[in-house]
């Protein structure tokens, strides 16, 4: 993306058509570059309507969670897997920075009705986790741990376990934010955002579904914004 086309993005207002227009080519052009970087391309950004039923898109990024930023001591970060996997696995943040990283191109729509198209994501690829411990066959559902008051959201293991999932530490080239989730946030781009926790400390996975903060409260126990799955 050009230097001009970077600064109207940022410059954008929330419902400006016309200047998404202007993006949308730019980004086009950026796709066909990204198939040449092993960017991976979420599926859901090839649809020929972007937005979910009752979605509104925006050039912003808002930032909404629970209860605010938790504090997080780098020295003592850990992230963990636990539950049904043959190999229960922990490691630093300097361990976990040293895994394989992926890119990834994907949307985001939050159940409040707002979409962000066009992310970039970098980070460790959920199914590398996954691959080094060893899901255990029994396995059909994940509960994803957070470090603000032990925060969780649950999500089906079919729907975590894709190639378009990841951890990520950046986004669109920057670290991410402690606002946004930094240092390290989920990121499931097939399904409401809410899914995607912030502040990730680890994943635990179990043979029963267990609704996490937000579906206890009554949100969908799968999330799909293409079915508007937004509560039960």
């Amino acid at each position: 993306m050009t230097a001009r086309s970077v600064s109207i993005r940022n410059q954008a207002r929330f419902s400006d058509e016309k200047l998404c227009a202007v993006i949308d080519r730019a980004y086009s052009a950026d796709a066909l570059r990204m198939a040449n970087n092993d960017i991976i391309i979420s599926p859901d950004t090839l649809r020929e309507n972007r937005l979910p039923p009752n979605q509104v898109r925006t050039l912003k990024w808002p930032v909404l969670d629970a209860d605010g930023p938790p504090q997080i001591d780098m020295a003592t970060w850990r992230f963990e897997v636990t539950g049904l996997v043959r190999n229960p696995l922990s490691w630093t943040w300097q361990e976990f920075q040293s895994l394989p990283r992926i890119r990834v191109k994907s949307d985001f729509h939050c159940v409040t009705r707002w979409s962000r198209l066009d992310n970039l994501w970098e980070g460790v690829s959920v199914r590398e986790i996954l691959k080094r411990t060893g899901v255990s066959d029994s396995a059909r559902y994940v509960l994803v741990h957070a470090y603000d008051n032990d925060w969780t959201t649950n999500l089906p293991l079919v729907e975590f376990d894709v190639d378009d999932a990841l951890f990520a530490d950046k986004h669109d080239g920057e670290p991410i934010s402690l606002e946004h989730g930094g240092p390290l946030r989920l990121i499931v781009p097939r399904l409401y955002a809410w899914k995607s926790a912030k502040w990730v400390r680890g994943i635990e996975l179990l043979d029963h579904d267990v609704a996490g903060y937000w579906e206890g409260g009554g949100y969908h126990m799968r999330g799909d914004p293409w079915k508007e799955e937004r509560f039960r």
